[in-house]
């Protein structure tokens, strides 16, 4: 995460009774401390009142309202800048949307932060924050980025505990508060979220709905459905889990083998033994576990099974096999960098330098922020 300071970039000052600027509608208090954005961030402190402009201004409010939420002035602030441009918050919104479409991670962030600057009650900004986190974290921890993600993680995870312990409940907050629990494998909290959202639908029409309601509706049924039938809200798969991702394996795989005990045609526990044996370099055991995951019902149709098995593959010598488990998995997932990252790794170990080339601008195609495979192909030129 960026570790400089963006306040570092503004000043204040008392504007000047009578100091006009090409808005009617920005209405001075002379008492009043105003930031003001500098043009470079090394540029001194202006004191030509003359030459401050309503831009920097205007900037610089967008930048305290963004990064210093606790600032005594803040509600003048956003009074002056909602008064000055009206429409600023929606504009804002937009101009984030597609800046986290265009994965232009950091300027996404900058502009979410001063929307919720504006206006910090609009629950709907809310669960866009808490989305937008959780959108950045998978992008990160795709890229390996793994200690940036979880901070992400974090932070998506404070923006949605936001809204769903307000007084309003809103569903859309807890469908997508659903999956984002669901990535983290804690099932029980997922599950919850889930039939929250279908009890808070449970009195709209079909019509009222929409097709998009309907499917919503659909999905988290089922969800809950596997949840409850493969038995993962149990506490001894949550526990896991976590020992695994904080580097925990052996307490981990202790766990997961009692829970397989009893529950032995769950994909998820033989996935989750896989991925503990890998993570402490027992490839050949994780590839048996990940083989014994594609057995089970739904184990053969998750993408980050066969990358995992592949990966056991490559370490065990089988490159062939290995090829041909990422391009299944590829069929499954055609723009999950991971497995085409894995491929060029692949194409470079058995010598096959074109085809590397090849998997590593695919990947930066699809994610132009990608260092690792930048990096790979500055190697190859």
């Amino acid at each position: 995460m960026a570790s400089s300071n963006p306040l570092d970039s503004i000043y204040f000052v008392k504007i000047p009774e009578g100091k006009v600027f090409s808005s009617a509608a920005m209405q001075i208090d002379p008492s009043v401390e105003l930031p003001v954005q500098k043009k470079n961030v090394d540029d001194p402190i202006e004191k030509d009142f003359a030459a401050l402009t309503e831009e920097q201004v205007l900037s610089g409010i967008l930048t305290v309202l963004a990064y210093d939420k606790k600032n005594a002035n803040a509600a003048y602030y956003r009074k002056l800048i909602t008064d000055v441009r009206p429409n600023i918050k929606k504009e804002l919104a937009e101009a984030a949307i597609l800046k986290t479409r265009n994965e232009e991670w950091d300027l996404a962030e900058e502009i979410w932060l001063a929307v919720n600057g504006i206006d910090p009650e609009d629950r709907a900004v809310i669960l866009n924050m808490a989305v937008f986190y959780d959108q950045k974290a998978d992008s990160y921890r795709k890229n390996s980025l793994g200690e940036d993600a979880d901070a992400y993680d974090d932070l998506a995870q404070r923006y949605y505990r936001e809204i769903l312990d307000g007084e309003k409940d809103m569903p859309d907050a807890y469908f997508n508060a659903g999956f984002f629990y669901l990535k983290k494998r804690d099932y029980s909290e997922a599950k919850a979220c889930f039939e929250t959202f279908l009890a808070l639908t449970s009195d709209l029409k079909d019509e009222d709905l929409g097709e998009n309601g309907l499917y919503k509706k659909e999905r988290a049924q089922e969800i809950i459905d596997k949840i409850s039938n493969r038995n993962l809200e149990n506490d001894r798969f949550h526990d896991a889990y976590n020992f695994i991702a904080n580097g925990q394996e052996e307490k981990g795989l202790e766990e997961i083998r009692k829970f397989i005990a009893d529950n032995p045609a769950v994909w998820n526990a033989w996935f989750l033994l896989g991925w503990g044996l890998r993570k402490l370099g027992r490839f050949d055991d994780a590839k048996k576990a990940f083989l014994k995951a594609r057995e089970c019902d739904g184990g053969d149709e998750n993408a980050d099974t066969l990358n995992e098995l592949a990966i056991c593959q490559i370490e065990t010598g089988e490159e062939h096999a290995a090829f041909e488990t990422l391009r299944e998995a590829l069929t499954m997932d055609g723009e999950n960098t991971k497995i085409i990252s894995n491929l060029g790794y692949l194409s470079l170990k058995t010598g096959n330098l074109e085809d590397a080339r090849k998997y590593f601008e695919v990947v930066l195609e699809i994610d132009p922020e990608d260092k690792i495979a930048r990096a790979q192909l500055e190697s190859l030129s």
